[in-house]
């Protein structure tokens, strides 16, 4: 039985309920109302090099297969960094844009990329990357991406000719903590002390939080919160956040119950805040900004208010997000992160093989490394 597939060019063009009914999760990154609000809002456009190519395919006249996918013009907001070899395609005479990419933008979160229904055939996910395969030669697309893929996914893409490619990231793991004094004891002592010293440093500073949720989180904190993102962003690259006003507004709308906000105050003004998503297991940390520097502020909020968080809800993860060896000493460990390539030129197709498992073989030995580096009394501890 074969699935016929067709591309989406914007989510006003499936129903959310026809969607949704797909994935059948909580993780928010691939939820209708997530993805519409990034194009409603013109963050992911042909404007901004995000064109929206999202991949249906129907059994029979229904939704049966569904896959984000992007026609990208850049590399930018995807974490998984190819500029050499864009620069290895223009050297050569060829052109590396546009790719399609199978992402969520600007989110480097692990999770679902591809859902499919009891009714599409068992070899779904081969028929998808061969339509796909076919759709990049044809209209001289330069290969396909799938990036932060479940490892699972990520071992079946390479049965497509999707070769894996592995990074590393740094993942909190609760293993039924009480609390986060209970957390903390599973640190060496001079670890521990050097984790409440810091904590003690926001105290000191007389900075309090708050941990807001849903209708909790009032229009003037999101206009504090965009401010602080906008300026911190700006300060730090040179460039506006990829995020608009307009894309949060229509978040704090849509899903609300999904967010967690964290911010921060001292005499009474708000001075940071962080910005989180969660479901029923995950606490992912995505965006941060402030308008005055204090120490130790950044890590409490984004972390330890994070911790204490997941710990009060029984999640079990918390994934605050793209590279930071900083957070090793924190208690985040290394975990490894996957994506697929697949590129339409047979050459450059055959060369990135031994430059991915050299990569891996690095990245393996970083992640070795880190862990000796984990301020747990047992080092070996791990996810």
């Amino acid at each position: 039985m074969g699935i016929e597939f067709k591309l989406l060019h914007s989510m006003d063009d499936i129903s959310a309920d026809a969607w949704d009914d797909l994935w059948q999760t909580r993780y928010p990154f691939v939820q209708h109302r997530f993805l519409a609000a990034l194009e409603a809002s013109a963050c992911t456009s042909e404007d901004s090099g995000w064109q929206p190519q999202h991949l249906i395919g129907s059994v029979n006249g229904k939704p049966a297969f569904a896959m984000p996918l992007y026609l990208k013009q850049h590399s930018w907001g995807e974490y998984v960094f190819d500029w050499s070899w864009a620069d290895a395609y223009r050297r050569h005479g060829l052109t590396y844009y546009p790719k399609l990419v199978n992402a969520i933008p600007f989110t480097p979160a692990t999770g679902p990329r591809l859902a499919y229904t009891p009714d599409a055939p068992a070899n779904a996910v081969a028929q998808a990357m061969a339509f796909l395969q076919t759709h990049c030669q044809q209209q001289g697309i330069s290969g396909l991406h799938c990036l932060f893929t479940e490892q699972t996914l990520s071992e079946r893409l390479t049965e497509c000719q999707l070769q894996q490619r592995q990074g590393c990231q740094f993942h909190w793991f609760n293993r039924e903590y009480s609390s986060f004094d209970d957390f903390l004891e599973t640190f060496s002592s001079r670890k521990r002390k050097n984790l409440r010293k810091e904590r003690q440093q926001v105290q000191t500073a007389q900075v309090s939080l708050r941990r807001l949720s849903g209708n909790d989180i009032t229009d003037a904190d999101w206009d504090a919160f965009y401010q602080f993102y906008h300026t911190t962003y700006l300060k730090r690259s040179g460039a506006t956040g990829y995020l608009n006003r307009d894309f949060f507004q229509r978040l704090s709308q849509a899903m609300g119950e999904q967010l967690l906000m964290v911010m921060a105050y001292q005499q009474g003004q708000r001075i940071a805040a962080a910005l989180c998503f969660f479901d029923d297991h995950c606490l992912y940390g995505r965006y941060w900004g402030c308008h005055r520097e204090v120490p130790g502020l950044h890590f409490e909020a984004c972390y330890y208010q994070g911790i204490e968080f997941a710990i009060e809800r029984g999640l079990q993860r918390f994934d605050p997000g793209a590279q930071g060896e900083h957070k090793i000493q924190r208690g985040f460990e290394p975990i490894l992160t996957f994506s697929n390539h697949w590129l339409t030129e047979p050459a450059f197709q055959q060369a990135i093989g031994p430059f991915l498992a050299s990569e891996a073989d690095a990245i393996l030995d970083y992640q070795q490394q880190c862990r000796q580096s984990l301020p747990f009394k047992h080092t070996s501890q791990g996810p």
